[in-house]
């Protein structure tokens, strides 16, 4: 497609990872804590976006999510203070993350230094909330543990990839793989996708984007370093496409009513973009990792479709449904 300005392309990975998922967690923890500061978050993060887009200079961009990373750690913190659980101590290490990854890249630390930390934010703020969320199945103390070890085994090689890239990339695939495998066998998506209606939906995209998240983990320990070219696109869209957008696909119609105040009519329409979302994943990614440049693209464009269907399905769901209160 025509390009607005040149520099488009190159930024869709900062737009995502600290604009729109800015926006949207700060959003949401804003709503959370009920706190008019709390909404410069977000509203720092939208202001990064519109520098981003209008300008090459990416520094105006950098400053404004530091800033709204920095609130939002603060959010975290705030609502830590509430209640001190692993959950909260995990998604204030997202916030962390966040802005530690905005930080290398205010000081001059080039975009592939700073997206490891970046794609950290999230997988971080959806581990944490999936934690919060399975407390209602009672866990031993050994399983906990479990998940506290292999998250920290992530964020260890986070550290570690400032010292040694391999090393540091192979420890954050360990981790990732460790907390998929966690996830998998005691989230509670395994119970809620027997049940009908928006809870096996969601919990069928929970599931897919657990596999993906274990995908790139197992990708990342094996190769290390040499995810370059197409292997570092097969990793970044597994985590960024696979599991993330799938967990935005699965909460989208538990969050949108607290945002929004509306309920979302749910109804079959909503498994279509989900299942175009992961059929043209196995495309882009399959294609990735053979080599095979048309395949990679129509991937793309497909993960493109899917993501503009789902936008239109949710948006018909809000106007369909109901008022609250």
């Amino acid at each position: 497609m025509p390009l607005l300005r040149s520099h488009h392309p190159i930024i869709h990975g900062p737009l995502f990872l600290c604009g729109f998922l800015g926006t949207l967690i700060g959003l949401e923890k804003a709503k959370a804590i009920e706190r008019w500061w709390a909404y410069l978050a977000p509203g720092l993060a939208a202001a990064g976006v519109f520098a981003m887009i209008l300008q090459v200079d990416p520094f105006a961009s950098s400053v404004a999510f530091s800033l709204a990373s920095m609130v939002l750690t603060l959010v975290f913190g705030a609502l830590l203070r509430r209640h001190f659980d692993a959950a909260g101590v995990v998604m204030l290490a997202g916030a962390l993350v966040w802005l530690a990854g905005n930080l290398l890249w205010l000081t001059g630390s080039s975009i592939p230094t700073a997206v490891g930390w970046w794609l950290a934010f999230p997988v971080l703020i959806i581990l944490g909330e999936r934690l919060e969320l399975s407390r209602i199945i009672p866990k031993s103390g050994a399983v906990l543990a479990a998940f506290v070890g292999a998250v920290a085994v992530y964020v260890a090689g986070l550290v570690l990839f400032l010292w040694h890239l391999d090393s540091g990339l192979r420890a954050q695939g360990i981790g990732m793989l460790l907390v998929a495998v966690w996830l998998l066998r005691h989230d509670l998506a395994r119970r809620t996708v027997r049940s009908p209606g928006v809870h096996r939906y969601t919990a069928l995209c929970l599931l897919a984007g657990y596999f993906w998240l274990a995908l790139a983990g197992g990708m990342a320990t094996i190769w290390g370093t040499d995810l370059q070219g197409l292997r570092y696109d097969a990793l970044l869209h597994a985590i960024t496409l696979g599991f993330v957008f799938g967990m935005i696909f699965g909460h989208v119609p538990i969050i949108a009513p607290m945002l929004l105040g509306r309920r979302i009519a749910f109804d079959d329409l909503f498994y279509a973009p989900l299942i175009l979302l992961q059929v043209s994943l196995v495309v882009r990614i399959g294609s990735d990792l053979a080599a095979w440049l048309p395949g990679r693209s129509w991937g793309a464009l497909l993960n493109a479709v899917a993501l503009l269907g789902f936008l239109v399905t949710a948006v018909r769901g809000v106007v369909r449904g109901e008022k609250l209160g």
